[in-house]
């Protein structure tokens, strides 16, 4: 068996500044809740070699990775997988990104599968993938949006 997830929200916030903010891997654990650090470890060209740190989870364990992340602007699509897989087998991550009416609509879909050996299967890391999302998704767009509204101009008394 293997793991798929799609997740998707949208943002009230222009694509660039939903684009700029959520590839900006180096400030992650400002815009997740679940990330303690970032490492970048590479950079060539468009693709990023990092080391990510979770937060202690409820039984105190700390999760920790290295993942590749290469960004297509022009298709508006980022591709990552993890480099140092865990308790995955594999894991690969596709981000995309659109321009619509509300502002701009960004799809997670993750496929994976877990090793034989690791703690949970892929049906628990399904669901614990897509409820996560779900939470991380809504933080994310509330902070992009806050930092939308900050960015707009105000308007003047004479307007």
């Amino acid at each position: 068996m293997t793991g798929h997830t799609e997740n998707d929200i949208t943002i009230a916030a222009p694509l660039d500044l939903v684009w700029d903010m959520t590839n900006d891997v180096a400030n992650w654990p400002q815009l997740f809740s679940e990330y303690a650090s970032v490492e970048i470890l590479s950079r060539e060209g468009d693709k990023t070699t990092f080391r990510l740190t979770m937060k202690p989870d409820e039984n105190g364990t700390v999760w920790s990775w290295v993942s590749e992340r290469e960004t297509d602007r022009d298709a508006l699509t980022v591709r990552a997988r993890r480099v140092e897989t865990g308790p995955f087998a594999y894991m690969n991550i596709r981000w995309q990104y659109e321009k619509v009416p509300e502002g701009t609509r960004m799809v997670w879909t993750q496929d994976f599968a877990m090793k034989p050996d690791a703690p949970v299967d892929d049906a628990w890391m399904t669901d614990n993938i897509n409820k996560n999302s779900k939470v991380q998704m809504a933080l994310i767009r509330d902070r992009i949006e806050q930092a939308a509204a900050e960015r707009r101009p105000v308007p003047s008394l004479t307007d």
